[in-house]
């Protein structure tokens, strides 16, 4: 087979010989990061404004449920996915969307839906604005890998201690640290995208599974800029 010479950060749409596009894949990917968006903000502002998230959070440890079947979900998408159909990743993506619009719902008790809205722009507007330099930039993006995992690290730790300690002098640190840590990650995840897309090209079942899972991605981007960023700039109800 004839061996191709390419710059996987350097190729255009035209490079598929068959099925979709470059473009119209990225538009794909991020039509279903779209999609569990709107599923998770619509759930939870229905829930908050029919007032069903207060008989919910009634359920003795439901936040601890809700958030170990996220990440059991998180963990499910993130492994077997050669086993997996494009259907059963399909599903599993709807389910955390689900699941995250249940816990979202607070946020809509805890501050006003128009502060809620403008932090949900802004998130929009940087989030667009990295998600661009990502599909276009030349540059390779995964050098940055290994400092975008120590400020995960940095901000699990940060928020972990927050539990046990008060570390309110450090808050606006710990949010501008994490603003910019996904920042990066959106950039990084795009031309990920571009990378699945070379590397499965020719294999539509992949590439459809690789097109969910780097939605699954973006979208975890998008909803952890926004919580820093809400946590940053948002008034929560209580604070007036």
């Amino acid at each position: 087979m004839e061996e191709r010479n390419v710059n996987r950060f350097d190729f255009d749409s035209d490079y598929a010989r068959a099925g979709l596009t470059l473009n119209q894949y990225v538009t794909q990917t991020f039509g279903w990061m779209f999609m569990g968006l709107m599923i998770t903000f619509l759930l939870a502002a229905a829930l908050a404004l029919t007032s069903i998230v207060y008989y919910l959070f009634m359920i003795p440890y439901i936040m601890p449920i809700l958030l170990i079947a996220e990440l059991v979900v998180v963990l499910v998408m993130s492994t077997g996915i050669l086993e997996r159909s494009v259907g059963v990743t399909r599903t599993l993506f709807a389910v955390y969307s689900i699941l995250n619009g249940i816990v979202f719902s607070v946020y809509f008790v805890a501050y006003d839906v128009i502060n809620l809205i403008f932090i949900f722009g802004l998130t929009a507007l940087f989030f667009g604005a990295f998600a661009l330099y990502g599909r276009f930039t030349k540059t390779d993006l995964s050098k940055l890998r290994p400092l975008l995992i120590g400020g995960l690290i940095f901000l699990v730790i940060a928020n972990l201690i927050t539990m046990f300690i008060d570390l309110t002098s450090m808050e606006r640190v710990i949010c501008m640290v994490g603003i910019v840590v996904f920042l990066c990650f959106t950039a990084f995840d795009v031309q990920k995208i571009k990378a699945n897309y070379e590397y499965f090209n020719g294999n539509e079942e992949m590439l459809q599974k690789a097109s969910i899972y780097s939605a699954l991605q973006l979208y975890l981007d998008f909803i952890n800029l926004f919580l820093y960023l809400l946590r940053f700039l948002g008034r929560s109800r209580s604070s007036r």
